[in-house]
């Protein structure tokens, strides 16, 4: 059995004055309010709405005479519970339930012992969270080009800027669609890098047998509100086969470490042992009842992928037939995909336009498009900390031809087919109008 360094808790044990976990216990008031917030009421029935709502909390009243209500909140046997299906799901020896994907990315880059002047490599498309901790710290973040197919970063161009003060290499499964795993891990191998997955889109998706996530040394998943699967609106997981995984519980709350006491206090406080050196880590806990949401939404993740699979091979078969649109990438035998973006390209030589037209024609149809991400070196943090962005912009020109001329990304819902044919007949009637000059 390996060794797994605890939590901090408050776990006094039987007392006849015990420390409680929670200062103020939540109470009748407080389920009502999240009940409310959770179900609004009908605009036209509120007063249904009410009669119900009473109804409702009688009920809870009647359970609290058998009952009584949770009294830890925070990283408790929910969280440990969660840790232990999603280690299942992904085959990792490690798991971390943290606040948000961007805490876990800070880890892996403490881990890596980042410091000011050192390299980080990242596809030039992604959310700014997958380099905030480097540009906080004063290392450099030098942008990866994109393959024109995925819009992935491009495991060749990687090669290419590696240099001697290259420190991580960040792949980022933009959509869910896995990267090109292999030559980035034979890279990493060769100059001694780590790789942190950013898989924020890619909970469930796969490369050639292997879990994303599992693949390099680090992987964090997203479960913010808008994911396939959320934890109650924000949180994340960090997994790792390493042996560093075992420090996971105090990576995620300050290096506390209750199973070692200094004289007449309760716990001690460590640095961790990162790559080359020690490291202090930061507090991103996560709470029990997020874990409760997440693992009750875990047990449908398959039938969820299945069915934006079908979504989108049903996008794929109306868009083959029609010259000039390029279709999402989807699963095969090598790669399996999340679904979560479906992404939307096209042949502005052959449409006559490009995708800047194509966005406009369908929201005038009411179809939502948002090319997921604007390419890094556009944003002014980039400038403000010191990155030549022109120079960067330059490096990139596939990923910066894709966003300006040839790809927008197209949700993927729980959509019924009316809707999957509106959204299929709006992108192709659009492409035809461009077409024809309209």
């Amino acid at each position: 059995m390996e060794k797994r360094v605890s939590d901090f808790r408050y776990e006094t044990g039987d007392a006849r004055i015990a420390w409680a976990a929670v200062g103020e216990n939540i109470r009748q008031e407080e389920v009502a309010n999240i009940l409310r917030f959770l179900v609004r009421p009908a605009a036209d029935r509120k007063q249904e709405y009410d009669a119900q709502f009473e109804r409702v909390m009688a009920e809870v009243r009647g359970l609290l005479q058998v009952g009584s209500y949770q009294g830890k909140l925070t990283l408790g046997s929910q969280v440990q519970a969660l840790e232990a299906q999603v280690g299942e799901l992904l085959g990792a020896r490690y798991v971390s339930f943290l606040t948000n994907a961007t805490a876990g990315f800070e880890i892996a880059y403490q881990y890596a012992n980042l410091q000011p002047g050192d390299e980080v490599i990242a596809p030039a498309i992604t959310f700014i969270a997958t380099i905030a901790y480097p540009l906080s710290i004063g290392a450099k973040v030098v942008l990866a080009d994109v393959d024109p197919r995925t819009l992935n970063m491009d495991p060749r161009d990687v090669a290419r800027k590696i240099t001697p003060k290259t420190k991580v290499i960040v792949p980022v499964h933009l959509g869910g669609y896995p990267v090109d795993m292999d030559p980035l891990m034979e890279l990493a191998a060769r100059h001694d890098l780590v790789v942190l997955e950013d898989a924020a889109h890619a909970f469930g998706a796969a490369y050639k047998g292997r879990m994303a996530g599992t693949i390099g040394h680090f992987g964090a998943f997203s479960f913010h509100e808008v994911k396939n699967i959320t934890s109650l609106g924000e949180g994340g997981i960090l997994c790792t086969n390493l042996d560093f995984g075992q420090y996971f519980p105090q990576a995620r709350f300050l290096g506390v470490d209750p199973s070692r006491k200094i004289p007449n206090w309760l716990y001690d406080v460590l640095a961790l042992p990162g790559k080359t050196g020690p490291f202090v880590p930061g507090n991103h806990s996560a709470t029990e009842i997020q874990a409760v949401c997440l693992a009750s939404q875990m047990e449908r993740l398959k039938a969820i992928i299945a069915k934006r699979e079908q979504a989108a091979r049903y996008l794929d078969q109306r868009f083959r037939a029609v010259a000039g649109i390029l279709p999402a990438p989807l699963s095969d035998d090598q790669v399996q995909t999340t679904y979560h973006l479906y992404l939307l390209q096209i042949d502005p030589d052959q449409v006559g336009a490009d995708i800047q037209a194509l966005k406009a024609k369908l929201a005038e149809r009411g179809v939502v498009n948002i090319p997921h991400f604007a390419p890094l070196y556009k944003f002014a943090v980039m400038q403000q900390m010191g990155h030549d962005t022109a120079a960067l912009q330059a490096s990139c020109p596939v990923a910066e031809e894709a966003f300006q001329h040839r790809f927008t990304h197209l949700p993927l819902y729980d959509f019924d087919q009316q809707q999957l044919q509106y959204l299929a007949d709006a992108v192709i009637e659009s492409v035809q109008e461009l077409k024809a000059g309209r």
